[in-house]
This record gives structure tokens, C-alpha cells and sequence, in this order.
């Protein structure tokens, strides 16, 4: 299980539990699953994708920003 926190400059987006993230990382798309290592990484445009606990997936376009992953916790500064 992750905790995910996005936000933009303007408001939170989403906040909660999550079973994994998909994210356009600027060297191509790359996926976080729980114990992944830690990682600080550029956000090109694109999507977010995620699937909830229940397996609900959502996704949230981007046009850019940042994801720090650490001990299971992935926060994201993105512009939409």
C-alpha cells in the first residue's frame, strides 16, 4: 500500500491510499509499486494513473512536474 499526495500550486488534487502509481516520467513512463526504492524524478505532459485499494482506477492529466518516492510514500507537485 502507497501513500499518495498531489498536489498543484493551486489546490490538493488527491490525497490517499493507493495500490500502485503510473506516471510519464521524463525518460519514459514508469510505474510504483509499494517498497520501491527512493527516487526523485521530472514529470513531462501526460497522464497519472492509479488503482485504489478497492480497484477503482483513476487518472489525472499533467502537463508537467515533479514525484519523490520514499518508504512508501510517493508526493507529486504537478501543473494541470
Amino acid at each position: 500500500m502507497l501513500k499518495l499526495k498531489i498536489i498543484s500550486p493551486e489546490r490538493i488534487i488527491f490525497t490517499g491510499e493507493v495500490d500502485n502509481v503510473v506516471v510519464p516520467g521524463t525518460l519514459g513512463e514508469f510505474e510504483i509499486l509499494s517498497n520501491h526504492a527512493p527516487i526523485i524524478s521530472s514529470l513531462e505532459k501526460g497522464t497519472i494513473r492509479f488503482i485504489m485499494p478497492k480497484g477503482e482506477k483513476t487518472a489525472i492529466d499533467i502537463l508537467g512536474g515533479f514525484v519523490e518516492v520514499q518508504k512508501n510514500e510517493v508526493s507529486m507537485c504537478v501543473e494541470i
